[in-house]
């Protein structure tokens, strides 16, 4: 692949880049031209938004929202991510005859610098891949792992004799560090699907590295609400501020010379490079430090050596004349998806749409939001429950077909009374079970990625270091993960019983991502072509947010964009209904007081919160012989690809 030293030349470029200024919008699709296609849509609500509640009810800060986005067009190939950096280093490689896990790679580095707050090689991965030769889904698992030391206790408390709270908190510890999967996730993917050779894929990355790149406006805003606990890390201090200890601002040159090392060797070495050796030896003395009165984490050499992706059996279930598949265990996400779909399909959605839908995805029906949410929060119900990593703890059955049994979730549908909310829904009963239920805290810092190439195959891949900017340390230029803060701290339920999701020596840590692989499914029951291809970042929200996004294409028809422009609606196992205040159909002021919709469901008996929502949505459909494609407006996203 050629080597590109400028990415985007001269000071107009770097603000694209930066999303400082946006391209113009229009009210007709738009043609991609090859691999440099820009950010389109007037951005509506100025700058972040940060409040003392806002990152603990939305996976990072809320930053706006681009209105009136148009879907962008493409002919033998597109991507979707949630930099126009990164999708333009993806969408090169597919330019250059690259496969979708070759531009996965490209795609994934890049984003670890220019959103190291959502996603990097200190992290982890979950990816759903289609490769059209043989036909096969595959589901590819780099989800961190707790190290071999790690006790049920280990966020809890310090030690067995010291039974005080890790310092500064579990998170900031070195008690939240998981050992990191997206790399080895990646090498799987690319040996079984690359057709570009590895080292290759990382030259747009380490250029950038070298280089530098403007900070955007997204970036600036975390790193100004995340300065506190980035000034903790002198590597994270002296990266991230300036001098004076002051966040650096939208539009500075950041160079990373240390990470263009790091990318250097694992491009010349392979993943090995990184859970081996100098660097390996790195992230164990940076999760170890007691600098800053930290409590160390315990990762060890062996820990790293010793990860390992997993392919897992790709969770595939019918919804109307598609088939969906997702992402199995650890990650809930397939399967809550799956089963709110499952139960939806039990109403005829296709009768409620949204009204006066327009480029933003107009506004949707009150009832169609009840049902939604009210599924969600079945489907949920036993998310908490029964769901966690299976190599440790079994589903009902053994399998996850005993939770999307039609008839099950036929009657899981006939609980939901249409005209009233019933608050927080049950599990179902699969006999006694030695688990408790415990809700799960969020992913915070989590991408997107959706490819297509030319050759037919697909990628989803949805990749986080869980909060914004994990857990605060940065090594060779990376952040490091606070996965291991998705396990349940207190292993047990007030009535004594194992949680499912608890902390145990090697287990993954329950997630929410949700890629998703769509496909036309003939009248009997055959997989046809491959038809969508979608996902986001944000935390337990994910699921809410991905099933919005198939309902508004699969039901009502609306094209990609359209679709993740959306109102974000819908509920986890609370009282709460989440309806995206950010949506420029939704009246949020007092509360949302005066919004038909939000009025509507709160006489329905829906707690409704109108808080901005952080989604970061990718979709792409197939279109005739090519493709059309959305970003998520909330988010700093762009869709690339040849010109139709």
């Amino acid at each position: 692949m050629r080597r590109t030293r400028h990415i985007w030349a001269g000071a107009t470029a770097a603000l694209l880049a930066a999303g400082v200024i946006t391209g113009c919008s229009s009210d007709s699709e738009r043609s991609a031209p090859s691999c440099a296609e820009t950010p389109n849509g007037t951005r509506v609500a100025a700058g972040p938004t940060v409040t003392g509640t806002d990152i603990a009810t939305n996976p990072e800060i809320a930053s706006g929202y681009r209105g009136n986005m148009t879907p962008v067009r493409t002919g033998t190939y597109a991507v979707s991510a949630a930099n126009p950096l990164a999708t333009q280093a993806a969408c090169r490689v597919l330019a250059d005859g690259g496969t979708a896990a070759d531009a996965l790679v490209a795609a994934q580095l890049v984003l670890g610098l220019v959103e190291p707050q959502a996603s990097g090689i200190g992290g982890g991965a979950f990816l759903m891949y289609y490769d059209a030769a043989s036909r096969a889904v595959e589901a590819y698992d780099g989800r961190e792992v707790a190290p071999a030391a790690a006790t049920e206790n280990y966020l809890r408390w310090v030690s067995d004799t010291d039974q005080t709270a890790p310092q500064p908190n579990a998170r900031a510890s070195g008690r939240s560090i998981g050992v990191p999967g997206a790399l080895r996730l990646l090498e799987l993917a690319h040996n079984d699907h690359g057709k570009q050779p590895w080292r290759d894929l990382f030259t747009p990355a380490i250029d950038l590295a070298d280089q530098g790149f403007a900070i955007s406006p997204r970036l600036a805003g975390q790193i100004a609400e995340s300065a506190p606990d980035l000034a903790r890390d002198e590597n994270a201090k002296a990266y991230f501020l300036q001098p004076d200890g002051s966040p650096k601002p939208v539009g500075a040159n950041l160079t990373n010379p240390a990470m263009a090392k790091t990318l250097g060797a694992i491009a010349s070495d392979g993943p090995a490079a990184f859970y081996t050796g100098a660097i390996a030896q790195d992230i164990v003395d940076a999760t170890a430090t007691t600098s800053g009165g930290r409590t160390p984490g315990q990762i060890t050499l062996a820990d790293l050596a010793g990860y390992q992706a997993e392919k897992r059996t790709a969770l595939c279930t019918g919804y109307r004349e598609h088939e969906i598949c997702g992402m199995p265990n650890p990650s809930s996400g397939g399967i809550t998806v799956a089963a709110t779909l499952g139960i939806l399909s039990n109403f005829d959605l296709s009768a409620l749409p949204p009204d006066n839908v327009d480029n933003n995805g107009g506004k949707p029906n009150a009832q169609a939001v009840h049902l939604i949410s009210e599924a969600e929060r079945l489907a949920y119900a036993d998310r908490d429950k029964y769901v966690a990593d299976t190599d440790f703890v079994p589903l009902p059955g053994n399998s996850p077909d005993t939770l999307l049994n039609k008839d099950y979730l036929k009657q899981r549908a006939a609980q939901i009374n249409p005209d009233r909310a019933m608050g927080t829904a049950q599990p179902g009963d699969f006999g006694p079970v030695p688990l408790g239920t415990g809700p799960q805290a969020p992913e915070h810092g989590t991408s997107h990625v959706s490819v297509v190439d030319k050759y037919g195959n697909a990628a989803a891949m949805t990749t986080t270091v869980e909060s914004a900017f994990g857990s605060f340390h940065l090594v060779d230029g990376f952040v490091l993960n606070n996965q291991l803060t998705d396990f349940n701290a207190n292993p047990t339920a007030t009535d004594g019983a194992p949680l499912a999701n608890r902390l145990q020596p090697g287990k993954r840590p329950r997630s929410s991502m949700s890629p998703t692989l769509v496909f036309d499914r003939g009248a009997d029951g055959a997989r046809g072509q491959l038809s969508y291809v979608t996902g986001s970042p944000g935390g337990s929200v994910i699921i809410q947010f991905v099933v919005k996004t198939l309902v508004n294409m699969l039901d009502w028809r609306l094209d990609p964009q359209q679709a993740v422009s959306g109102v974000a609606f819908g509920a986890a196992n609370t009282p709460v209904t989440g309806v995206g205040g950010e949506h420029p159909a939704i009246d949020a002021t007092d509360k949302g007081d005066h919004d038909p919709l939000v009025r509507r469901l709160r006489e329905m008996g829906h707690q409704v919160s109108v808080d901005a929502q952080t989604s970061g949505l990718s979709a792409l459909r197939r279109d005739g012989d090519g493709w059309i494609g959305g970003a998520d407006p909330r988010r700093e996203g762009a869709v690339m690809g040849d010109a139709k």
